[in-house]
């Protein structure tokens, strides 16, 4: 697993190229990939709300208590596994259209390796400031951006021409995903106590 993140991080063409012959299962690639790699951004935000809340500007902060945390976590977690199989998805029906299209479990597949970067981008939420937190994710998603484009022709047997098409269409679906994602971070660990509560009442 660890060599396919630095691969797609440092040499993606190459990486994309060594990883097509695998006979990788969804189940495998969950377990040693997305699982793992989706905890990064969960469990940086839950340090980060706990121990110094998020940052705000002008000096104001929103800091939860620890049990309110492991719950946005889990829902955070959650959300996060549901949004690489539904990209997944959305890649495989993309694909559908062409005269020889890769099958479900290879879509799902390359949809988890694709949202590497992202996910590696949780890091930042250590020291959780929005701006920051921002900039990383659009750093990531311009990353996952690439490997989508590289991936595509080299991954999943799509030609240059019809890859740039699928690969648009899903790096604009891609982007709602984030921008929601962002949305559920800032509610789940900014406001995650006010929600909590409210759906206990």
């Amino acid at each position: 697993m660890l060599t396919h993140v630095w691969g797609l991080m440092a040499h993606p063409q190459r990486e994309w190229k060594q990883m097509h012959d695998e006979h990788e299962t969804v189940f495998h690639l969950y377990a040693h990939h997305v699982l793992i790699l989706s905890a990064v951004p969960v469990v940086c935000s839950f340090i980060g709300t706990t121990q110094f809340g998020w940052g705000l500007g002008a000096e104001r902060t929103i800091q939860l208590n620890l049990l309110d945390a492991f719950y946005a976590g889990i829902v955070f977690y959650l959300v996060i596994l549901a949004a690489v199989f539904f990209m997944g998805n959305v890649i495989h029906w993309m694909a559908q259209r062409f005269v020889d299209p890769p099958n479900r479990r290879r879509c799902v597949k390359f949809a988890g390796y694709v949202a590497t970067p992202m996910l590696l981008s949780g890091v930042v939420a250590l020291y959780p400031i929005v701006w920051l937190c921002l900039l990383a994710g659009v750093i990531g998603l311009c990353w996952s951006g690439y490997l989508l484009y590289v991936g595509i022709p080299n991954f999943l047997d799509i030609s240059d021409e019809q890859g740039f098409i699928v690969s648009s269409a899903t790096l604009a679906i891609g982007v709602l995903v984030l921008e929601m994602l962002l949305a559920a971070t800032v509610l789940l660990w900014g406001y995650g106590e006010r929600i909590i509560l409210g759906l206990l009442q």
